[in-house]
């Protein structure tokens, strides 16, 4: 039923109980939608409100290991959390034939961030620049003073760079603070930076800051994969062509780009998701970074080699941290840490670069092949089965028959399981 009034004075000052049961009574929920958000699973109410605001509940996506990985040389088992059939399978499936030579190679720049200071309010923008410059040990020195303990890990404000942009309110100067931020991703860390030198950058050349923030797009911290598939372990020759083509197609047209890369986001977002990772932030900065050159453009691309054997490479900014935040908080991050093995917030990046080759040489195979929908299409009718009533034992049965019939639709789950429950 409509919320009458969604005014709700204190809300968040209640209980979780409390708050629990206002919304019951607001928008009528029963009894057993109530048990359904207080079964709290592996995540401690007294956790969950203490990450976010006005906690009512909890709610649960699988969680899976992707099997057959090698990066670099070295064997991973994959967590991963999605609720999207098909994708761990064809990670897997997608990995097992990437093992040769070592597997997929991946690599990173570096765990540099970036934090953006506005100004405004400037009559000679260029010269405000040089004067940054010109002040630029001073402002690293006040930045560092805010984080004495990344310091001393080697980490810390390295550089700044100046920018001169135009708006539609005049020049802008932007100062970009270029910070290494070790194995945190490093929010918290630039923006505090950030905070304390905008009121020098304000003194040094006369004009007003506004915004102090990092950008995620994180172009200083790229995660590159690439691999190497050969035409015998894939089919042969004419399935490496229809890859090709496929990877080419997404060069050309950015409405094929999009899709593109979400096949790869499959991949790294479900391993954020595992370890408790920014992934609205790792969204932005790659869908950020494949218009960076001012159209939107494929994260990957796939080749064929002199050999006639499919070569692919991968890169993105790929901001991650195995400190502070959610994958220190949330428990099941911390197994998922332990299940992967990675000792350093760059080892977790190339992690899910490879993963995110894997998802997408995957896509592109079943699209260049047999289609996509041929093994997603089994998964989904399974969970359409599931829907309709259909317990596990005959939730197969059922998806099998509504494939064949290529008729994959609650409507007809419902039928079929009329059907096969009448007959036993």
């Amino acid at each position: 039923m409509p919320v009458e009034n969604s005014r709700i004075p204190g809300f968040y000052k209640k209980t979780i109980d409390e708050r629990l049961s206002l919304v019951r009574d607001l928008v009528g929920l029963t009894d057993e939608e109530v048990e359904t958000l207080k079964a709290w699973g592996n995540l401690e109410p007294k956790i969950a409100d203490a990450m976010i605001e006005n906690v009512i509940g909890s709610m649960s996506y699988p969680f899976a290991v992707a099997t057959n990985f090698r990066i670099n040389g070295k064997d991973y088992l994959v967590p991963m959390v999605i609720e999207e059939s098909s994708v761990v399978a064809a990670a897997s499936n997608a990995a097992r034939v990437m093992r040769r030579d070592g597997g997929i190679k991946a690599t990173t720049t570096g765990p540099v961030m970036i934090s953006q200071i506005q100004l405004v309010n400037i009559k000679a923008p260029y010269y405000a620049k040089m004067k940054i410059i010109e002040h630029k040990q001073e402002i690293l020195d006040l930045a560092n003073k805010q984080d004495p303990v990344l310091v001393k890990l080697g980490g810390g404000a390295k550089d700044l760079e100046v920018r001169v942009i135009d708006s539609p309110q005049g020049p802008m100067v932007v100062t970009h603070l270029i910070v290494d931020v070790r194995d945190a991703m490093g929010a918290n860390a630039v923006n505090t930076m950030a905070e304390k030198v905008a009121p020098l950058i304000e003194k040094i050349t006369g004009g007003k800051v506004y915004l102090r923030i990092l950008t995620n797009l994180a172009e200083k911290r790229l995660a590159r994969a690439w691999v190497k598939v050969y035409k015998e372990d894939i089919g042969g020759e004419e399935v490496v062509d229809g890859i090709v083509a496929a990877s080419n197609f997404a060069w050309a047209d950015p409405y094929r780009a999009a899709t593109h890369n979400k096949g790869i986001m499959n991949g790294i977002i479900a391993v954020a998701l595992a370890t408790g990772q920014d992934h609205r932030a790792l969204e932005a900065g790659a869908h950020a970074y494949a218009a960076r050159n001012g159209r939107y453009m494929p994260l990957s691309l796939w080749e064929k080699d002199e050999d006639g054997n499919l070569v692919g490479s991968l890169e993105l900014p790929i901001a991650v941290g195995l400190v502070g935040g959610a994958v220190k908080v949330h428990p099941v991050a911390r197994i998922a840490i332990k299940i992967l093995g990675v000792q350093t917030a760059q080892e977790l990046a190339e992690v899910m670069a490879a993963v995110g080759l894997a998802q997408n040489f995957a896509a592109l195979r079943a699209l260049a092949t047999e289609g996509i929908q041929k093994g997603h299409m089994k998964l989904h009718a399974k969970n359409i089965a599931i829907m309709a009533g259909a317990p596990p034992e005959l939730a197969d049965k059922i998806a099998d028959i509504m494939v064949a019939e290529g008729k994959v639709r609650f409507d007809r789950a419902k039928e079929l399981l009329e059907e096969i429950s009448g007959k036993q």
